[in-house]
């Protein structure tokens, strides 16, 4: 059976992805317990376990890029995909920066609040909303472990967007139609980036002591996207699975580069995982709260320790954080994000103006008379 035979059976999104996405997620949280408890997760990157830990964001990447394809293959123009991605990612982003900046900040921060809200490093965090990203607010966590970090986990923001930069470019290259174009460009990629490693980094150049380079994680990216425009001609297969989990294994404990090597078995992994269609909860049905638990797990996760030993154990710290962060997670969920997927029409009836105005000025009659309001003719 062939990947995109195994989507059609799913009729539409399989739920692998789902619990896939949610189960990253909460590893996101675990993995941290080390960085926020004892300041230091380096022990956590040696030891047997390091694939496993390794491959949880890139994982995600490869997901993402998967699913983002097949947005890209359902979408007109780049107005309706770019603002379908807006919708879905910026506004829990910005609430979560302003909830952290203005009631955790301003519980936590060893300051005067009018010191606090004054203090130019407050409105440095601010910023975080567009991608240009702060890690620190004045006088909060200064104190814990890691000293002085809010929010860690918002470091893959600008190489998320760098992704949603790269899609944007192949699609105006045709991939949809040039499928052969992704090949290139998930092939191209980690080889530009080794080489540009091996000239800064020299003899150096293969060792990621902790989690994957972001560049690397675009990569993954790109492989998602090659698996998705090529679901017609790779095989969703248990003994490819096998082969494939092993070589990533392999890689990452045989090997100084395995972040390079284990790509191509991880992104088949993720996806044979993500189309396997098993039940869903009853609790998941119609919500998505991995966005969430990735966006809140840190910051609760620094609170909690702020706050006392109930905190400063990294079970209790991994598990309290789970908990509260699901329950942000379903804030999140029920009353930003879900409510900012409402806006989808609107972005659609942008798309069709836009389409009009292009074919006015150019002159093209056929496609002006052909659109109609949640139309579905393709200007490429």
């Amino acid at each position: 059976m062939f990947v995109g035979e195994k989507l059609c059976i799913a009729r539409g999104r399989p739920t692998g992805f789902d619990y896939l996405r949610v189960v990253l997620s909460v590893l996101v949280v675990w993995i941290h317990t080390a960085r926020v408890v004892y300041g230091d997760d380096l022990f956590f990157w040696q030891t047997e376990f390091r694939p496993f830990l390794k491959s949880v964001l890139p994982m995600f990447f490869v997901l993402s890029g998967f699913l983002v394809a097949g947005s890209l293959e359902r979408s007109r123009t780049l107005v309706s995909f770019l603002g379908n991605r807006f919708i879905r990612i910026y506004p829990a982003l910005a609430v979560e920066v302003f909830l952290s900046a203005f009631l955790l900040g301003a519980v936590f921060t060893s300051l005067d609040l009018s010191l606090y809200f004054a203090d130019p490093e407050f409105l440095r965090y601010l910023v975080n909303v567009t991608g240009h990203i702060h890690f620190s607010l004045p006088g909060v966590f200064v104190n814990n472990p890691d000293a002085g970090t809010v929010n860690i986990q918002l470091w893959t923001v600008p190489y998320e967007l760098e992704c949603y930069i790269v899609i944007a470019l192949l699609f105006l290259f045709g991939v949809v139609k040039h499928r052969i174009l992704s090949v290139v460009a998930a092939v191209g990629c980690p080889i530009f980036y080794g080489i540009v490693r091996y000239w800064r980094h020299g003899q150096d150049w293969a060792n990621f002591p902790t989690t994957m380079s972001g560049n690397l994680l675009i990569c993954g990216f790109l492989l998602g996207i090659v698996i998705y425009l090529y679901r017609d001609r790779i095989r969703w297969d248990p003994y490819l699975f096998a082969v494939a989990a092993a070589s990533v294994l392999c890689a990452y404990w045989y090997t100084s580069f395995g972040d390079f090597l284990a790509l191509p078995g991880l992104a088949y992994v993720t996806v044979f995982l993500g189309i396997c269609s098993p039940p869903k909860l009853p609790m998941l049905k119609g919500a998505d709260y991995s966005y969430g638990i990735f966006l809140y797990g840190y910051p609760i996760q620094q609170a909690l320790y702020a706050m006392g030993p109930l905190g400063q154990t990294w079970f209790l710290n991994g598990l309290l954080a789970c908990a509260l962060s699901a329950v942000f997670a379903a804030f999140s969920w029920h009353f930003v994000e879900k409510p900012a997927l409402r806006l989808k029409p609107v972005v659609i009836a942008v798309e069709d103006r836009w389409i009009r105005l292009r074919a006015a000025i150019l002159g093209d009659a056929e496609v002006e008379e052909a659109i109609a309001p949640g139309g579905v003719v393709r200007v490429d």
